[in-house]
């Protein structure tokens, strides 16, 4: 117990934590918030269970953790523009989120953290996994590891939207299809210093890291390739299996994310907020 409010149960050696005792439909208190956002930076991603949100109240519970961003590659819940569905439906072939990936790593300021709300879920499957950028950083052979310090990346969303009609076409969760906006395109620090808890994390993750800057893509795909096997390894790892009310929110700082698409022929309908961040260093 880590107050007389909240249980703490660590998920993994590696992250995550499942917090119980709060409804987080209600007005929190600071001191409540403060704590939940010590666990949240301690775990690197904490999950909450049946949770009976209204969108107004998912939204005010997020803006608990920062101001809020719009998703710009993605279209939004109708009437709330600050929170993006993550839908399969039961005839759809693919979900969204089914490579490792930090979001948004293309943006110049990429996000603090995503907060994710299950509101229909498959009976079986559709888990989410989630990496400790931390270890993979800190389980690098030393001089790798000193190499990496030095190097910058550039990332794209070019992965998405060059895609569109053929990603749109077999997924729910839709691109929005503008044909005259410009890729987003930021360049990073391969090795990023968490402005909370000062701790090295890797920053690197296969759909929008394009490359090192310096170097073309094709010069840069062995070694990033090499740095995305190293980060997922399974004991750097969590799972969390999904219910109806559940929430998982995650440092998109230290962790990357991996969707499961193992529930054919059935839906799932998530609603997800994002928490502005600052720029990496």
């Amino acid at each position: 117990m880590s107050s007389s409010a909240l249980e703490v149960r660590p998920l993994t050696g590696a992250l995550g934590a499942e917090i119980f005792g709060v409804d987080l439909s209600k007005n929190l208190s600071s001191e409540l918030i403060q704590e939940i956002r010590n666990n949240f930076l301690q775990y690197s991603v904490i999950f909450f269970r049946d949770q009976d949100l209204t969108p107004e109240q998912h939204l005010n519970f997020s803006k608990m953790f920062g101001p809020l961003v719009i998703n710009p590659v993605y279209g939004n819940v109708d009437g709330y523009p600050e929170i993006m569905p993550v839908i399969k439906n039961e005839k759809d072939k693919y979900n969204i989120g089914d490579t490792w990936h930090s979001d948004m790593s293309y943006m110049s300021e990429p996000p603090l953290g995503s907060i994710l709300y299950a509101r229909e879920v498959p009976q079986v499957g559709g888990d989410t996994l989630w990496t400790n950028m931390y270890m993979a950083y800190e389980f690098l052979p030393t001089p790798l590891r000193n190499a990496l310090d030095e190097l910058n990346a550039v990332h794209s969303d070019s992965f998405l939207t060059s895609r569109i009609e053929e990603r749109n076409a077999g997924r729910s969760t839709k691109l929005v299809a503008d044909p005259n906006r410009a890729e987003l395109r930021a360049t990073h620090p391969v090795i990023r210093t968490h402005d909370e808890t000062k701790k090295r994390a890797l920053y690197v993750n296969y759909p929008f890291t394009y490359s090192f800057e310096g170097m073309s893509r094709e010069e840069s795909l062995p070694l990033l390739n090499q740095l995305y096997a190293h980060a997922t390894k399974p004991e750097f790892s969590c799972r969390f299996r999904w219910q109806k009310g559940s929430i998982a929110f995650w440092d998109n700082r230290c962790t990357m994310h991996y969707a499961c698409n193992d529930y054919q022929g059935h839906r799932r309908v998530m609603n997800r907020t994002t928490i502005a961040g600052p720029k990496p260093e």
